[in-house]
């Protein structure tokens, strides 16, 4: 164990992978009861344990960069079950020269006639970057199967040739890593419900999503049937209980954190330099130059 993820082990505030993170914010009360079965997380400790996890993940970020490694993190699940929140807190505080987040569009008609992983192989790191798919090539498992977008013929190509694209991946030096995050028939409804309410969140409601809903169950074979296949010892799938987004988010990057192995590179001093002396430089005048009206 590096470093760093041992000092996350014994930080009282951490989390283990082993549920320790779970008992150790019960044994201190942090715990509010919400309704049954959903526990609300005290808001000044999810702040504290974010902050503390993202300077971690800007660790990460530097040993990646310095080893010359290459990750890929695919991120899956229903809609609104809270993938980009936990995307947006990850990249947060990252160089997004070094952590890129790809989330592609319909494929065009000319992307369609390829081979199905050819324009997701583009997007693919170098060495020294992270990669984060919000959705990615398992969409053909996913909504191009429940929506009829492709043949019976590509869905099971798929799911036989997906495996050993994952380990031809894993044999040449990525490290890939799968989340699904699973959120439950009421949870999604009341996203949904506070999408619909928000004018600044109605866009993350597409029609897509509101079929989604009428084919719940649909979605749910899906999901099994592509687990049956694709969850290989290579590259296994890790299932992030998403009800409640403060504990998915945490839960998420923590595993994060202990799954990629890094250690604590120390700071470089950082000096400032003494500003260049101005020796009869003359800038042209102020009024001169356009300035946006200070409204505010």
């Amino acid at each position: 164990m590096s470093k760093s993820n041992k000092s996350i082990s014994k930080t009282k505030k951490a989390a283990s992978p082993k549920n320790d993170h779970k008992e150790s914010i019960d044994d201190r009360n942090l715990i509010e009861p919400e309704k049954k079965d959903d526990r609300k997380i005290n808001r000044k400790f999810y702040e504290q344990e974010l902050a503390r996890l993202q300077i971690e993940l800007v660790k990460l970020q530097s040993w990646i960069k310095a080893k010359d490694l290459k990750v890929v993190v695919v991120f899956e699940g229903r809609d609104a079950a809270g993938k980009g929140g936990v995307i947006k807190r990850i990249t947060q505080c990252l160089n997004p020269r070094i952590c890129r987040v790809i989330a592609l569009s319909t494929p065009t008609e000319r992307e369609k006639s390829q081979w199905y992983f050819q324009r997701y192989v583009a997007h693919l790191p170098a060495a020294g970057e992270m990669l984060l798919f919000d959705r990615s090539w398992y969409n053909r498992a996913g909504v191009e199967r429940v929506m009829g977008f492709c043949t019976d013929d590509e869905y099971n190509e798929f799911m036989r040739s997906c495996p050993e694209f994952e380990r031809m991946l894993v044999r040449s030096g990525v490290i890939l890593i799968k989340y699904w995050f699973s959120v439950s028939d009421e949870a999604q409804e009341q996203r949904f419900q506070a999408r619909i309410e928000d004018p600044t969140k109605r866009w993350k409601l597409s029609p897509m999503d509101l079929e989604s809903r009428s084919r719940w169950v649909e979605y749910s074979k899906a999901k099994d049937e592509m687990f049956k296949f694709t969850d290989i010892k290579q590259a296994p799938w890790y299932v992030v209980q998403a009800d409640n987004k403060k504990r998915a988010r945490l839960n998420c990057i923590h595993h994060l954190l202990s799954i990629v192995p890094y250690e604590d590179e120390k700071d470089r001093s950082i000096t400032l330099p003494p500003r260049q002396e101005n020796k009869g430089y003359v800038r042209p005048p102020i009024k001169d130059q356009t300035f946006v009206p200070e409204i505010y």
